[in-house]
């Protein structure tokens, strides 16, 4: 016989626990389903749910026990599910063996999708009732694999499961969302949960896999260990999709998804961004051409001009008044001279330093001329484009921590000097209110989830050699709240630790206010034995050797980046634990030796990591780890005081992180120390631009260098984030495209809908 138990809608998580505990406990009871997605108002963990089912007694193995023993092909002692049952007994309908059968298995009505390279003649092909988002369905070859996590769950289910509320969740289709900035004033009273940063040893083509590691993180602590988790990502910028990889969702098992939505246009973000951007470009070239062609009166008339009769100040011509020392509402009544100082910004041309931008990887913008219009009447001049994400603008979203504090980031934003000396900035140029109005929906976190239904949030993603290269604060705020006191945040850090990290702690940290109590450091045996002066590697060409035979002498000596990592990492107060991420060429004896040296270095313990081919349940070792060094003794502190000279802040990360001997200013370095101390900004956050393949300025010096002089070439201010970049060697903030670039493999399946080539 089978019995029906409804709950009302109002139970709580701990009524329904209560239900589900009474029913295991009962001998009468031969097993039961909860009914998915749960029908309630509260906020509900779904996998606590799912997981309170007693293994015996779970009819439909969702449970992490059985999940894991219907992967694994151990069905003795559990109950199979009614569509992989219905699956097994098809397949053996056919005749064939399961063991050596290639099977792919759809979603309904999904069948037609399934052609070309994904099956094999002979194959066999289901389609079956799984509620699949359309396009969301799996390969299975030469053996049986029963997963659900490439079945995303609808993003108001997440939403709802992580406690968010109807209206704090604005859907963008079924697989994303924004969340409003009000559900962090509701839960400003709740404790934040054990931040953790994730970074990596210096960056080697070979790849270390941060993002890959910060989804296996939080899909082991979350589907796994049962913990309240989020992760934090970045945001990347969709020009290098087509120019050079396939983005950065993670990778194997441990990807957001969708990954083509992650990886293209998302919510909009970067295209408000850009829009905001060239707002400001093209206000400045304006401004500079209409004082070059009208005397002040004409100026005076055209910015305040009379409407029915009536002269008016908008509120943003107020504020510039008030900075002039001018105290007066009345247009009527400003004298010559004032007038004069009221309409000339006389912004130096040769002093510009905002540039326009654009999300497409394009070579040929790097140096470019505008104004060659003759209705420009000569006034042209050299100018470029940038890559979006590396626009102030973008890291003014990533630090801000509201509304109110992104629009005066925004109005601080400095684009050029005055013939005079002073800083001209966005509030003179009377553009700030309309670049707020351009971000008011970009300032909210988007909301995804991974393959094993984990929560994300993937907000802002500043370019990480001239900005923090790290995401959102908003996001890391509100995730801390929602996972309460004993969840887990995992943000994650661009490029190295020398870089991203070392910005993370005294940029974003400083900033925010949040303190960190674990970074994970992310390492691999290829791309230590490349520090130790392992060979170079070539695109589509087989690795040497020493990549693939176990080689432990120089594995050691690229230990020695590892080993300096997690000093820059400890020198901040914090522990490490550092992820060995494992490949399939990797000896016993390689993972081992660089477990151990990590230890001796002074990590808190290190892992060997392959959730890269097992999902989440091949970084619990990882997890569990992570989970114990939270509780370990932490003791953050900053690298140096704000108030120092900004040639002592230099110095001190060159030598404390870098390892340089001294640093080398050259004299338009020198010029612009002198420029912005006078300025009043010399007591900003340093934010050190340089290669981040290598630990010095030069990219080939791989491993630990020590005893260089760091040339500084120039010195730049994002005053609007809130931090001074010296600019070390050359670097592009225009990236361009390969001879053949990764579009040559994209491409949209006209009936699907499918995109396809894209990773």
């Amino acid at each position: 016989s089978a019995n029906h138990i409804k709950l009302p809608n109002t139970a709580t998580e701990a009524e329904v626990l209560k239900c589900i505990a009474s029913l295991n406990g009962d001998p009468a009871v031969h097993g039961f389903i909860v009914q998915l997605p749960l029908d309630t108002d509260k906020p509900i963990n779904t996998e606590k749910i799912t997981n309170a089912v007693a293994p015996e007694k779970d009819v439909d193995g969702l449970s992490s026990i059985n999940a894991g023993k219907l992967s694994r092909g151990d069905l003795g002692d559990c109950f199979i599910p009614c569509t992989p049952k219905g699956c097994m007994e098809l397949i053996r309908q056919t005749g064939k063996e399961v063991g050596k059968a290639d099977i792919l298995v759809v979603a309904a009505g999904k069948a037609e999708m399934v052609k070309g390279e994904w099956i094999k003649p002979g194959a066999i092909v289901i389609d079956c009732g799984i509620n699949h988002v359309p396009g969301a369905w799996v390969m299975y070859k030469d053996d049986i694999e029963i997963s659900q996590s490439c079945i995303p769950k609808p993003i108001d289910q997440v939403a709802r499961e992580v406690g968010l509320l109807p209206d704090e969740v604005e859907l963008y289709g079924q697989t994303k969302a924004k969340v409003h900035l009000s559900a962090l004033k509701r839960l400003k009273n709740q404790p934040d949960g054990k931040y953790i940063v994730v970074t990596g040893i210096t960056p080697t083509p070979l790849g270390e896999g941060k993002s890959t590691t910060t989804v296996g993180l939080v899909q082991a602590l979350g589907a796994h260990l049962h913990q309240n988790v989020f992760a934090c990502v970045r945001q990347p910028s969709q020009g290098p999709t087509f120019g050079i990889k396939g983005g950065a969702a993670g990778g194997g098992y441990c990807q957001i998804t969708p990954m083509e939505e992650f990886n293209l246009h998302l919510t909009g973000d970067i295209h408000a961004i850009t829009a905001a951007n060239n707002l400001v470009a093209a206000a400045v070239d304006a401004r500079i051409f209409h004082e070059l062609t009208q005397t002040d009166q004409a100026l005076y008339n055209r910015l305040v001009p009379s409407v029915s009769g009536v002269r008016k100040f908008s509120d943003i011509q107020i504020r510039r008044l008030q900075k002039l020392g001018i105290n007066k509402t009345d247009p009527t009544a400003l004298t010559k001279e004032e007038v004069n100082l009221f309409v000339r910004l006389d912004i130096d041309p040769g002093t510009i330093t905002w540039q326009r931008v654009l999300d497409t990887n394009d070579r040929f913008l790097r140096k470019i001329t505008i104004g060659q219009s003759p209705t420009e009447k000569g006034f042209s001049r050299m100018a470029q484009f940038d890559i979006t994400v590396s626009s102030e603008i973008m890291a003014v979203l990533a630090l801000s921590d509201g509304l109110d504090d992104m629009k005066k980031r925004l109005g601080r934003m400095v684009v050029a000097s005055s013939k005079r000396g002073e800083p001209v900035t966005t509030d003179d140029l009377g553009v700030t209110g309309a670049l707020a109005v351009l971000m008011r929906d970009a300032v909210k976190p988007n909301l995804m989830q991974t393959l094993e239904g984990t929560p994300v949030f993937v907000h802002a993603g500043p370019f990480a050699n001239i900005a923090h290269g790290n995401s959102s604060v908003l996001a890391d705020k509100i995730a801390l709240k929602l996972v309460g006191k004993e969840g887990f945040v995992v943000t994650e850090a661009g490029f190295g630790a020398d870089i991203g990290m070392e910005k993370f702690f005294n940029i974003k940290c400083r900033y925010s206010g949040l303190r960190p109590h674990v970074v994970v450091l992310v390492a691999t045996v290829r791309a230590l034995k490349m520090h130790g002066g392992g060979p170079a590697v070539t695109a589509g060409v087989p690795l040497p050797k020493e990549y693939m035979e176990e080689n432990l002498q120089l594995l050691e000596r690229g230990c020695s980046n590892l080993n300096k990592q997690i000093q820059n990492a400890r020198m901040f107060g914090v522990p490490v634990v550092v992820a060995v991420n494992a490949f399939k060429t990797d000896t016993k004896a390689e993972l081992a030796l660089v477990v151990q040296l990590a230890k001796e270095a002074g990590a808190f313990d290190a892992v060997e990591c392959t959730h890269w081919a097992e999902g989440g349940k091949g970084a619990v070792a990882l997890a569990q780890a992570v989970q114990r060094a939270s509780q370990a003794p932490s003791n953050f502190r900053f690298l140096y005081n704000v108030e120092l000279p900004v040639i002592d802040k230099i110095r001190l990360i060159a030598q404390q992180i870098y390892g340089a001997s001294d640093i080398e200013l050259l004299p338009e370095a020198q010029e612009k120390v002198t420029l912005y101390t006078k300025q009043g900004f010399g007591n900003l956050p340093i934010c050190m631009a340089k290669t981040h393949l290598s630990l010095s300025h030069d990219p080939e010096q791989k491993g630990a260098p020590t005893g260089f002089i760091l040339p500084i070439r120039d010195i730049r201010a994002s005053v609007g984030a809130g931090f001074l970049y010296p600019l070390v060697g050359t670097m592009s903030t225009m990236p361009g495209l390969p001879t053949r670039p990764c579009f040559y493999d994209i491409d949209l399946d006209p009936v699907s809908g499918e995109v396809n080539g894209l990773f």
